[in-house]
């Protein structure tokens, strides 16, 4: 690490280490005035249904902006961010940090001088919601001022493009057809959407439907997708599940050329599943070997598969093909 990325890193940490440090100054001057137990959750119209004890509210302030921080900071740091996408991906650290910054420490000054009852706890504590539009307009306010120092500090070099155009190639004879097709799954896939599936399940019978839908509706669209295939054929690239949809296509008559190589989802698309990062766009199931698709447009279409050297030799055949035919 040099001391450019040190900077990057720090930088990105700054708002949740300033935020964590406000909010534990809060608690450190008002802690003789809080009760035992602090009113920390409410309902829509800001009244108290739930309460912690003040340690707990400090390891929850602790972990929820250290544990955020420490996720940002390996984000803009690792991800290999550049440009407008490096300034705003720290621009957004510091709106998330003021945020909840902001929220957590309102929590807690809605407790002092609270009345105890026998048992310890706050009462005629309320969360007025107009702390919501205010915590919104902090987190703008932190936005602006994470794009600027991100703008005023050192930018991360760019990434460079695997070039393209002098891969393999797969022998075919005259009026030879070929396809490629190999499965791309990974053992997390099948696990996490057999756990949000549960989840839904567990909701559907302990809370409400509306409760349990977004958590049946995504565990159900990340089964069709646990075991995606990529195929490469005279179509183009095509990735697909279990059903016909959700389904990416990159057509043929747009790919220039491929190539395959090892991709570090984390550090160059900033994470998993369906990318989209200035220049390229893919699809990462795991990290490893990939076929990555130049495209007429001067972006990259990557995708994370086993065997990839095949799948990226026929497409470059393929292309060659199509250039010959016309």
């Amino acid at each position: 690490m040099n001391r450019r990325s040190v900077g990057r890193a720090a930088l990105a940490a700054l708002p949740f280490l300033l935020a964590l440090a406000v909010d534990l100054l809060f608690f450190a001057t008002r802690r003789d005035r809080l009760p035992d137990q602090l009113a920390s959750h409410f309902v829509a119209n800001g009244r108290v249904d739930d309460y912690a004890g003040r340690t707990s509210y400090l390891v929850v302030t602790t972990l929820v902006l250290l544990g955020t921080g420490l996720l940002w900071t390996v984000m803009a740091w690792a991800g290999k961010f550049t440009g407008r996408a490096y300034r705003m991906t720290v621009a957004f650290g510091y709106a998330v940090a003021g945020f909840l910054g902001y929220l957590l420490a309102v929590v807690l000054l809605i407790n002092v001088d609270a009345p105890e009852d026998a048992q310890g706890r706050g009462q005629d504590v309320t969360f007025p919601m107009w702390h919501l539009a205010v915590a919104v307009g902090v987190g703008a306010v932190a936005y602006g001022i994470g794009h600027l120092a991100a703008a005023l500090g050192p930018d991360p070099e760019p990434v460079e493009a695997t070039p393209g155009g002098d891969g393999e190639r797969i022998a075919l004879a005259a009026g030879e057809v070929a396809g490629w097709a190999r499965g791309a799954g990974s053992w997390w896939l099948p696990l996490t959407a057999l756990l949000v599936l549960g989840a839904g399940v567990v909701l559907l019978f302990t809370a409400t439907w509306p409760a349990a839908l977004p958590a049946l509706v995504l565990g159900l669209l990340l089964a069709t997708f646990s075991r995606p295939y990529v195929t490469v054929d005279r179509r183009g690239i095509t990735v697909s599940g279990l059903l016909p949809w959700p389904r990416v296509r990159v057509p043929l008559d747009r790919i220039e050329a491929a190539s395959s190589r090892d991709i570090s989802p984390l550090t160059e698309y900033g994470g998993w599943g369906y990318r989209i990062r200035p220049g390229r766009t893919g699809v990462m199931i795991r990290s490893g070997e990939g076929i990555v698709a130049r495209l007429a447009s001067g972006r990259d279409f990557a995708v994370t598969v086993d065997d990839s050297a095949t799948g990226a030799a026929l497409l470059n055949t393929l292309i060659d093909q199509r250039r010959t035919d016309h």
